[in-house]
């Protein structure tokens, strides 16, 4: 584990809004060490390691993970290669491999850094993988500076190894000033700050660093006062602090770029009116594509973040203007390119364009995929059927037996069951590198015979000839989920879509905000519909399926009504809030699929996707009408009718990530 996610789950066990009771003294050991770990007590590791060895325990491996991470900073390797001999193969010795990979590093112990890796399984630590090219430069073996600029490129945070390996290309000659500037406008452009002033520290200017910190601390002052277009570090200054500008008001940086520093160098101008199209597109402005334009014009060339290219494609989706659709979308890279959504819009925006050929057979090469969101809208826009896949063969008795017996996954659903279900999931994933579409149905199937329909569902996903709908998009709670629909006036399979994406059927489910149960209702938002729909509220029950069932049932229905029966309005605001998708609809009336596109959350656009493709394969499961994706998402989304109900006053279903 990094420190970053470290540090995240460190912080998901400590951010309730109350500290979690220690575990009784009867507990099972694993669950007395993790609880140790988080409080740091290192005096209680040793004893529960102790106890672990001497009982033979099957979590043991764990109980010393936690022991030996707490103290890292102080092992050494000899303990660690101990370690690593009494868990070959095991999550917990790749796991704090890597954890020990990075303290090696922080160290600056190659040997032993060296050595580690080549055992290293996961390799999907991008800290790690600055390391390696640090080791291997620091060796006298040359590295490639492009390999060292995509590793350092691709972090998100400053840390220590990427910040260490791009200040040894810095100080080798291998990264000149132009690409540590450029590190800065992209950690600008990504909103980390501290990533940005990272970067510009390796040019060693001091004054430079000053500027920085001080223009992102208030960027208008900065352009009052110190900004300037000259020399070619001020200006790049000037920029970033143009850019911070345009992330609050994109309209002010736009006036500002043109009256006042309309001298900046023209890959600059064009870069901010990159930033400033991005922001007004995020904002479902009309002016986006100006932007947009006004950056091809000035800098043609000019490359583009995937991210940026993404939102001009939206925007001009927005706008009807297909050939700047069809313009953004090939500009991007060939990894993005093949994700089905832009295979999507380009095959729509080629239609437009008026090529029908090119277009049928672009959709026709995506609706061979019908459970995929994209390839189920182009299957329908061919007028072509889109039938469940066929239940693959029953699963053999030694197949069976062979989940059933795997170390990994016993230890993962052992987890599970404790309540440690970050540390399951992550062993229950390692456990699945490798494994056929055979070995992955039958894991998935141990899982749903256990009911831990997460990792049921998410295992069947991983297969890839041999498709398993039952496993996929199974019914748990069904008599009492349709009971509940039924009473609310909800579509069953649309409720089973929801929960599908919230909470996948995880009934003890609980968000870092608090939003509980099968339906992720906030505690507050749950007392409010239980007095909107006449039902005695106790917080107690939130964990109980069946008031959590009626709870979340009704407030979705409340929020239905409110956009008018619209699926996806009402699938936005229990993500997002009802207050946001209420302010997205304001503009044209344009194609659903459209609108769904330009949702500005990351997060809330891929569960609106979600959940209304559930809804249509969970029809075909239950064997309801309104099958087609189509029907859910809606032909056009619009402004608000006058006589259209308010949502100013109902409260958000849950938070999410992206919002808080």
């Amino acid at each position: 584990m990094s420190r970053g996610a470290l540090a995240l789950l460190l912080s998901a066990a400590l951010s309730a809004d109350a500290a979690p009771p220690a575990p009784p003294a009867d507990a099972d050991l694993a669950v007395q060490a993790r609880d140790a770990w988080v409080k740091r007590d290192r005096k209680r590791l040793t004893a529960f390691v102790e106890a672990a060895r001497a009982q033979n325990h099957p979590l043991a491996g764990w109980v010393e993970y936690f022991d030996l991470n707490a103290r890292l900073s102080e092992v050494r390797q000899p303990e660690m290669d101990a370690f690593y001999a009494r868990y070959p193969g095991s999550y917990v010795e790749d796991r704090l491999r890597n954890d020990w990979l990075l303290e090696l590093g922080h160290r600056r112990d190659w040997a032993n850094f060296r050595r580690d890796h080549a055992n290293y399984q996961m390799r999907d630590d991008r800290e790690v993988a600055c390391y390696v090219l640090l080791a291997d430069h620091l060796a006298g073996t040359k590295v490639d500076a492009d390999a060292a600029r995509t590793a350092w490129m691709a972090q998100k945070d400053g840390d220590d190894g990427c910040q260490q390996l791009a200040s040894a290309m810095v100080d080798a000659g291998q990264f000149k000033p132009d690409t540590v500037w450029a590190k800065a406008r992209l950690a600008t452009e990504q909103g980390r700050p501290r990533a940005a002033r990272q970067a510009v520290a390796l040019l060693a200017a001091k004054p430079f660093d000053q500027k920085l910190a001080e223009l992102q601390d208030n960027a208008g002052r900065y352009l009052t006062r110190k900004a300037r277009t000259s020399p070619r570090p001020e200006a790049e200054l000037t920029a970033l602090a143009l850019a911070r500008v345009a992330g609050n008001d994109p309209d002010q940086a736009g006036d500002l770029l043109q009256d006042k520093w309309s001298k900046l160098p023209a890959d600059l101008q064009a870069w901010l009116w990159v930033q400033i199209g991005r922001q007004s597109a995020l904002r479902l402005q009309d002016d986006a594509l100006a932007a947009f334009a006004r950056a091809e014009k000035l800098a043609p060339d000019l490359p583009w973040t995937d991210d940026a290219l993404a939102w001009h494609a939206r925007a001009a989706l927005r706008a009807r203007q297909p050939a700047a659709a069809l313009r953004a979308i090939e500009r991007m890279t060939s990894v993005e390119q093949r994700d089905p959504a832009w295979v999507y819009w380009k095959a729509r925006a080629t239609r437009q364009q008026g090529d029908q050929p090119a277009a049928r057979a672009q959709l026709a090469a995506l609706a061979t995929t019908p459970l995929n969101y994209f390839g189920r809208l182009a299957a329908e826009d061919l007028g072509l059927p889109t039938p469940l896949p066929p239940a693959p063969g029953p699963l053999t008795a030694d197949e069976r037996r062979a989940a059933r017996s795997h170390p990994g996954l016993t230890r993962a659903l052992s987890l599970i069951n404790l309540g440690l279900r970050s540390e399951g999931v992550r062993e229950w994933n390692f456990s699945l590198r490798g494994m056929g579409d055979r070995a992955l149905l039958a894991a998935a199937q141990e899982a749903c015979d256990r009911e831990v329909w997460d990792r049921c569902i998410n295992t069947s996903e991983r297969t890839k000839a041999e498709i398993d709908i039952a496993q996929r998009y199974p019914t748990p709670h069904r008599a009492e989920l349709q009971r509940e629909a039924q009473a609310a006036g909800l579509d069953a399979a649309y409720v089973y879509g929801l929960i599908r994406q919230e909470s996948r059927f995880v009934l003890d489910a609980r968000s870092h905000v608090g939003a509980a149960g099968l339906m992720q209702v906030m505690p507050a938002t749950a007392k409010w519909t239980a007095k909107k729909a006449g039902i005695n509220y106790n917080a107690e029950l939130m964990h109980d399926r069946d008031f959590n069932l009626r709870i979340g049932t009704q407030y979705l229905k409340l929020v239905l009504d409110r956009f008018e029966g619209a699926q996806a309005l009402a699938a936005a605001a229990y993500n997002a809030g009802p207050g946001r998708p209420a302010r997205w609809r304001d503009g044209p009336v344009i194609d659903a699929a459209i609108w769904a596109e330009n949702i500005p959350f990351n997060e809330t656009r891929d569960y609106v996707r979600k959940v209304l493709l559930g809804g249509a394969v969970y029809a075909q499961v239950l064997g309801l009408p309104a099958t087609k994706l189509r029907e859910r998402l809606g032909q056009s989304i619009g402004p608000a009718g006058a006589r259209d109900a308010d949502v100013s006053d109902v409260p958000p279903a849950a938070v999410g990530e992206s919002k808080s």
